[in-house]
């Protein structure tokens, strides 16, 4: 895949890299930038692209399109790229008109899975872990991709039914209780891995909100609507609403998306936002419209601090500014503090461990060009010695980490390096 990506442009981003935040940090941006390219796409006769997310051999949804993100900001240095990624975004429209449930998929029929495996025997999915972002995201690369190249062709094969299948399920889930066909049961004691009431998931009442089974981590919600993922979900309709008018000339879709987004967010707003005795009014994690509230953040995107960056909200709304504020803070239950890192994690991995990803996110979201350079060398000195971006690591003892290749890590670390230099992922929004 090297004549993807000139190894004159890699050499050249690097030294820039390398001369702002040290060697290693460029060092490091090097192997990323490369591997994700080299290694992780297999490109099919069809023009599709599967993308594995590294070290498990799966494509998720949502890890696919945060993976070839940072790469929108090399096309016009790279413009092979542009085609992998609308190769990219065929595959993904394509599992999602296959089953729009499903949060990971297999190149091809082959039957793998996650073990223990689902109680299913669809040989297309990995898993079938319903997590509404897995919807959103592909939406966003379509937008951004679109935005970056002028091509509506990226909105080609099965772009419009997969969007059609989006607003459709994200309404149908409004009312879970009464009318989801869905359910999920996995054979294990791990209350993470798999949901109550036989696979029906907590209890929740209606709020206006899409409810999900999992958040972003792949862990099942506590509560059934997680606030930034319905956030997100409504930018995303936006963006379906603008394919429908300019490319499907679908005038109902684009009815339908516009009204279901002020739905999702009029939801938020009456029932997602809280107030804290410190912090004032913030948006919640998670609610169940019964009462139940979480005010936390995970590490994994969307999260409430990764709002900005989605283009689900401004950096300096007033809501953002008091929520971020709360996720930075011991009042966020997967903050930590440590002697060689302070940041968040999420109880997808051992307790104090803090993700590189939302290292990123934070130094992203924050405005500062000090704190990215600081960041950058963070994680590069947090690696352990392999010039791995891993999914997380203990805040006392990097050496005790999780995931020896992950795909997702190691481009949030190359978009981090490349804000440096003044290119950033949502001038395409």
């Amino acid at each position: 895949m090297s004549e993807l990506l000139p190894q004159g442009l890699v050499d050249d981003l690097s030294a820039e890299v390398s001369r702002r935040a040290g060697e290693r940090v460029g060092a490091m941006f090097t192997r990323a930038l490369r591997e994700t390219v080299d290694r992780t796409p297999t490109l099919r006769a069809d023009g599709s692209v599967f993308v594995v997310t590294g070290d498990i051999p799966a494509m998720w949804l949502r890890d696919s399109t945060a993976q070839w993100q940072a790469y929108l900001l090399l096309l016009d240095r790279a413009p092979a790229l542009a085609d992998v990624i609308a190769g990219v975004l065929r595959t993904q429209f394509t599992s999602i008109v296959h089953d729009p449930y499903a949060n990971a998929f297999n190149d091809g029929p082959t039957g793998a899975c996650h073990e223990p495996a689902d109680l299913g025997d669809d040989p297309w999915l990995w898993e079938r872990k319903y997590e509404v972002d897995s919807l959103a995201f592909p939406v966003l690369l379509a937008h951004r991709l679109r935005r970056a190249t002028g091509r509506d062709d990226v909105l080609g094969h099965d772009a419009a039914a997969a969007c059609r299948a989006i607003v459709d399920q994200w309404r149908l889930e409004q009312d879970h209780e009464e009318k989801s066909p869905y359910r999920f049961v996995r054979p294990t004691d791990e209350r993470s891995e798999t949901l109550d009431r036989d696979g029906l998931g907590t209890p929740l009442g209606r709020t206006g909100m899409t409810w999900s089974g999992f958040r972003p981590s792949d862990d099942a919600c506590e509560h059934g609507y997680n606030v930034p993922a319905n956030l997100f979900a409504a930018r995303a309709l936006d963006h379906v609403v603008t394919f429908a008018r300019e490319v499907f000339d679908d005038p109902a879709l684009a009815a339908d998306a516009e009204t279901l987004a002020a739905e999702l967010r009029a939801g938020v707003e009456e029932f997602g936002v809280v107030e804290h005795p410190v912090h004032g009014r913030v948006w919640a994690y998670e609610v169940d419209g019964l009462g139940g509230v979480l005010l936390a953040d995970d590490a994994n995107t969307p999260s409430l601090l990764s709002l900005p960056l989605l283009g689900a909200c401004a950096a300096d709304d007033p809501l953002y500014v008091a929520t971020r504020a709360l996720v930075l803070s011991e009042a966020n239950p997967w903050f930590h503090r440590g002697t060689a890192a302070t940041g968040i994690g999420s109880p997808h991995t051992p307790d104090r461990y803090v993700w590189p990803i939302s290292l990123a996110v934070q130094a992203l979201t924050s405005g500062d060009p000090d704190e990215r350079v600081a960041t950058l060398r963070l994680i590069a000195d947090t690696d352990d010695g392999t010039l791995h971006v891993h999914e997380g690591f203990h805040v006392d003892d990097p050496s005790q980490w999780t995931r020896e290749w992950f795909s997702w890590a190691d481009s949030m670390f190359c978009e981090l390096a490349l804000s440096l230099l003044g290119e950033h992922v949502a001038a395409f929004d």
